[in-house]
């Protein structure tokens, strides 16, 4: 029987502190807000989170800060499975905290989000420098850019060399080097990363996208060596593009958008552990899209991000007949793989 697929997360840990509003303010203007309320969040442990509920074995890697919130931070990980044993507290810097204003219209929630990076930025070579020789244990390797450049760069190295598929999601939006690139499976940037990253505007009307943008953005990343190129593109769905060809999955509108926060995290999580189970890259973005479309209908980061059981259902209430079911029954398997 298959085993569990196993994920390692190098990222970042945040404690998302979020308020609601009707109006973002303007400069020098204040607003009353709805609601206030915390929760665990970081593009890092929001990845680990979604792919450890989906059933994938996640192990973490990141640094908190000495204080509650990252006590929260670890205590969110442990409740969904992660191997947290390699999450280091650093005892001068706090753990790095989100500041994130939603504004709830009627047809519409839009988000801006302000990180600290605290503890995040301060994760070294030498915290990561025990992966040289265990990164072959993983079946995939996910990275994102809330943490130093220079650690994405050491960890995707130790994973080319190993021949451990290497997932980034090139988020925030940062200058990458050719060196990074090519040691890269899958980049999934959204379309504004992807046009900061090649200087491509990807023109879209409504859930039309322009496939020549597109083709010429993926093009120019393959040629710094990136083995597949994925651009999610809102209401135009998502789209993945290697030098064989590229397919379209279509966005999955069929729920009231509540909290647009750790959509992405939520696509990539799930993409990677789909990829891990055997799903072609077709699947693999019909199966991301699902369980990203579950996280908008909740509120919150990691709160929202779904278990495997539920994606399941609304691909089933949506008559969804893309692969057999039974393909990821190996992530129902209890406890953790050896």
């Amino acid at each position: 029987m298959q085993k569990r697929p196993k994920i390692l997360v190098v990222g970042s840990l945040v404690m998302d502190l979020i308020v609601s509003t009707n109006k973002f303010p303007n400069a020098g203007e204040t607003v009353l807000g709805n609601s206030f309320r915390t929760a665990p969040g970081g593009k890092g442990a929001n990845q680990a989170v979604q792919a450890a509920r989906l059933g994938a074995d996640v192990t973490m890697v990141g640094k908190i800060g000495q204080d509650a919130f990252g006590k929260s931070l670890i205590d969110s990980c442990n409740k969904s499975g992660i191997h947290t044993e390699f999450i280091a507290v650093d005892t001068d810097i706090s753990s790095a905290v989100g500041n994130v204003q939603l504004e709830v219209g009627e047809n519409e929630t839009r988000n801006r989000i302000i990180v600290v990076s605290g503890a995040n930025m301060a994760i070294t070579p030498d915290d990561v420098a025990f992966l040289k020789d265990t990164v072959s244990r993983y079946d995939l390797v996910i990275l994102q850019l809330e943490i130093p450049m220079e650690i994405n760069e050491i960890v995707a190295k130790y994973a080319f060399d190993k021949g451990v598929p290497v997932m980034l999601n090139s988020a925030p939006s940062a200058p990458l080097s050719d060196h990074l690139l090519s040691c890269l499976t899958y980049i999934s940037p959204n379309e504004h990363e992807a046009a900061d990253l090649t200087g491509v505007h990807i023109r879209k009307d409504g859930k039309t996208v322009n496939q020549g943008d597109v083709s010429e953005a993926v093009g120019k990343l393959l040629a710094k060596g990136v083995k597949n190129v994925i651009i999610t593109l809102g209401s135009a769905g998502a789209v993945v593009a290697n030098p064989e060809g590229s397919v379209y999955a279509p966005c999955v509108d069929v729920v009231e958008v509540k909290d647009p926060t750790a959509a992405g995290d939520s696509f990539v999580g799930a993409f990677s552990t789909a990829v891990c189970v055997g799903l072609n890259h077709k699947q693999a973005l019909d199966f991301a899209n699902y369980t990203a479309a579950l996280t908008v209908s909740q509120m919150g980061a990691q709160p929202s991000l779904p278990e495997l059981e539920a994606v399941i259902g609304l691909m089933r209430s949506q008559h969804y007949n893309g692969f057999e079911f039974s393909l990821l029954d190996v992530l129902k398997t209890a406890g953790r793989s050896e």
